[in-house]
């Protein structure tokens, strides 16, 4: 009895902490709403680039889709975050791979030059966070991709599971209105992505392919073409 009193005790608690973290959230919002020279809108832009070029990219098959959504403050900055869904699959003499997963990044861009308040468009530099958790499934060739590893007598290695990366980037690119209805304004634009993994492994049991950051190395880059919408 007295367990499930504390059961009940606990729900209740982590109910009052959800409004008060609601209530928190919806008063700065309004706070900075208030003052139009600090919150200048929200934006949500669809990739339409990566659907594309990623499969593209990469002689096995590829899909990657993804979003993102940011808050203008103070005419400027451009707190960001991201999020998609990312996977593949790859097949050859010395590998079979079939992974995929979820990947978001956080981070904030700046428009370096000097504007006018009202100015729609912008040059946009910035830097991003980002982590992606997959599920993979590999077969590896270890006398063939690694003549020094081995494992059984055949030489192949079967890993099944999931994993965990993470990597920054510097991003730098530029957004253009393109056209507005009533208080609603569509965007078009791009974003250069310079990437560095930070989990990098050169074990055979390292997957190939990390979503939202590409084939798995230390260094990568990518690029997005953006549709927005802000209001």
């Amino acid at each position: 009895m007295k367990s499930k009193r504390l059961k009940v005790k606990g729900e209740r608690l982590k109910v009052k902490g959800l409004l008060l973290a609601f209530f928190i959230l919806h008063f700065a919002l309004s706070s900075f709403a208030a003052n139009d020279s600090i919150y200048m809108g929200t934006q949500v832009k669809l990739d339409i680039a990566s659907p594309i070029i990623v499969p593209a990219a990469n002689q096995w098959t590829m899909q990657n889709y993804e979003i993102a959504v940011n808050v203008r403050l103070a005419q400027r900055f451009y707190p960001t975050f991201e999020v998609g869904y990312a996977g593949g699959k790859l097949t050859n003499d010395t590998i079979g791979y079939a992974g995929k997963g979820g990947f978001f990044r956080v981070g904030c861009d700046l428009h370096p030059l000097k504007r006018h308040p009202g100015a729609p468009h912008a040059l946009l530099v910035g830097v991003r966070l980002g982590t992606a958790f997959q599920q993979f499934d590999q077969e590896v060739d270890c006398q063939k991709r690694n003549k020094e590893v081995e494992r059984d007598a055949g030489g192949h290695m079967h890993i099944n599971g999931g994993r965990a990366d993470c990597w920054g980037e510097i991003v730098a690119g530029c957004q253009v209105e393109i056209a507005k209805v009533s208080n609603t304004a569509f965007y078009m634009g791009w974003m250069g992505r310079f990437k560095c993994l930070f989990t990098r492994t050169n074990l055979p049991q390292a997957p190939l392919y990390i979503p939202g950051f590409g084939r798995q190395d230390i260094i990568g880059w990518g690029v997005n073409y953006y549709l927005g919408w802000k209001f």
